[in-house]
């Protein structure tokens, strides 16, 4: 099965849609020995707003991100950074 899967793309819109700040937005794309990583990093006002609370947020963004990916065959996660 071909599929094309924008997973940079999906990232982005996700991030970009929970912010208040999305100009601020920044997303880094590095490969680890466990697949991709995308780094995202935001106002700082908007940090929580991407966690969630108890994380919920991220969590629910990494099981979307993870799903993506291997729907393409690889492995990734998002990871947040201050």
């Amino acid at each position: 099965m071909a599929s094309s899967v924008d997973i940079d793309g999906l990232v982005s819109y996700l991030v970009s849609s929970l912010v208040d700040h999305p100009e601020d937005v920044r997303i880094e794309k590095r490969s680890s020995e466990r697949g991709v990583v995308y780094e995202v990093s935001t106002h700082p006002d908007d940090v929580g707003k991407v966690i969630g609370r108890q994380g919920r947020v991220i969590k629910a963004m990494r099981t979307l991100v993870r799903a993506a990916a291997s729907l393409a065959g690889s492995d990734a996660t998002v990871e947040v950074l201050d």
